[in-house]
């Protein structure tokens, strides 16, 4: 069993989550969507275990469990302001980057440079809405396990892939040769975005919230799109941009399917 010491330290160091290979979620709702089969250790209060029976019957079987803290101990565990009284040590999911990039006419996400947690963890709740089917992120990113992000995600952490890449250049190369055409959302995009036909094989690059996409990304991009935007409005956030853009590729497959 981790001890509480070992739990804290997996929620507050990106270090010890990549070392392990695990990550904490907290709140009842990850709690009942984690698949069961990555979860290493759960730990709830008293109250919650007593006001959810139905929570605590899903704990597999072997694995360690603390049911009875007390809730002072907890909130010092929680990162959290309002705990809920669960939360669970998980293994990443290991998911199949060939299966994502080699599929019938993907649609993608690449995010270079992205550094907020909530922006990340949003931007990943809305690609499973929107039908993306993977998400790529150049290393030095935003930590898709940092418990802001799992918070902002409300699950979908569990089921969107996700993979870090460590060079924009050859990602995007990579991503020409197996015919997936790149979007990059851009102030000097030369077309709208409405306008490019998205149910090819499709990615979509969004850089960091205060500069953008580098030189490199925009240059090695197969099409730089912009959102027109009435007043004096010069960017959205990112994750606007990137729930726009995505929505826009689902649409447009939904129509021509």
């Amino acid at each position: 069993m981790l001890s509480l010491k070992d739990i804290k330290n997996l929620e507050k160091s990106k270090k010890a989550r990549d070392e392990q290979g695990l990550f904490i979620t907290e709140g009842i709702k990850l709690f009942m969507e984690a698949p069961r089969e990555d979860i290493c250790a759960v730990v709830t209060t008293a109250r919650f275990a007593a006001e959810h029976p139905e929570a605590i019957a899903r704990i597999p079987r072997g694995v360690d469990a603390v049911t009875d803290l007390k809730e002072d101990r907890f909130a010092g565990l929680s990162d959290t302001k309002s705990p809920q009284g669960v939360l669970t040590v998980q293994r990443k999911t290991a998911f199949d980057r060939e299966k994502v990039l080699g599929g019938k006419a993907p649609l993608l996400l690449f995010l270079e440079n992205l550094q907020d947690p909530g922006n990340a963890g949003t931007i990943l709740r809305t690609a499973e809405a929107a039908g993306v089917d993977g998400i790529f992120l150049l290393e030095g990113s935003v930590d898709m396990y940092n418990p802001k992000t799992i918070r902002s995600t409300m699950g979908s952490i569990f089921r969107v892939p996700h993979f870090y890449v460590p060079d924009t250049a050859d990602f995007l190369r990579e991503l020409k040769e197996r015919g997936i055409r790149s979007y990059a959302a851009h102030l000097g995009g030369t077309c709208d975005y409405t306008e490019p036909d998205y149910t090819a094989g499709s990615a979509f690059l969004i850089g960091n919230e205060s500069r953008g996409l580098t030189e490199l990304a925009a240059a090695c991009a197969d099409t730089l799109v912009k959102i027109p935007m009435a007043g004096k409005v010069e960017s959205l956030n990112a994750a606007m941009a990137a729930g726009i853009l995505m929505f826009e590729a689902g649409r447009q497959r939904r129509v021509r399917s």
